[in-house]
Formats: structure tokens, sequence, C-alpha cells
């Protein structure tokens, strides 16, 4: 799956498990880290927690599994590496603190919204 298909596609498991402000970041023409961060919140380490399981699940049935996981101990900030697009699963309060929005101001900003 094309980096652009998986953010999508990642963007819309998110919805679907209720994060709130979905937000996909287009990082390519800025740094070779990623080409996406696809960036959501959920109120609760509980729905971090379960946005973050619900998009490798859902991913692995796709064969398509994380390089690296972070913080599912703490579950305020869950980092998913799919190497060329990073999920970052955060509680509202954590993501406000480090401002990934902010950080990479320059990249084009996609936000996503439910369908009606």
């Amino acid at each position: 799956m094309e980096s652009t298909q998986l953010s999508d596609k990642i963007a819309t498991l998110a919805l679907e498990k209720k994060a709130e402000d979905v937000v996909i970041l287009y990082l390519r023409p800025l740094t070779t880290m990623a080409d996406y961060f696809v960036i959501c919140s959920g109120s609760t380490n509980t729905q971090v927690k379960a946005i973050s399981d619900y998009i490798v699940a859902n991913l692995k049935k796709e064969r398509n599994r994380p390089q690296h996981v972070e913080g599912l101990s703490n579950q305020e900030w869950v980092l998913l590496d799919y190497s060329d697009v990073i999920v970052h699963v955060f509680q509202p309060h954590t993501r406000e603190f480090y401002g990934l929005e902010r950080l990479w101001g320059d990249a084009e900003k996609i936000e996503v919204k439910e369908e009606a």
C-alpha cells in the first residue's frame, strides 16, 4: 500500500474508533523521515489504547505491521511507525504540549472529518 493510501486508511480507522481532531500532515517535501504524520486524539488512556490497537489490528489483516511502537505503557502518546507513515495518538493535553502541528507548520495539513 502506498503512503498516501496508508495515511488515508489510518485516518479512517482512527475515526471509526471515535478519535478526535484527526489530521494528516504531508511531510514529503520537508523531510526524508516520513511522507505523512497522522495525528489524532483520544480523551482517555483507554481510548488512546483502543485507537492504537484498532489501527494495528486492522492493518495487520492486510499484512502491514508497524516497524516500531512506543508509548503503550503510559498511553498519553502512542506512536506507531509504519515507515513512510507515522501515527501519533495523543491525549489532548499531551498533544497541545508537544504541538506537532506547530512544529511542522510548513507541512500541508489535511483535516479529516467523519462522513455524514
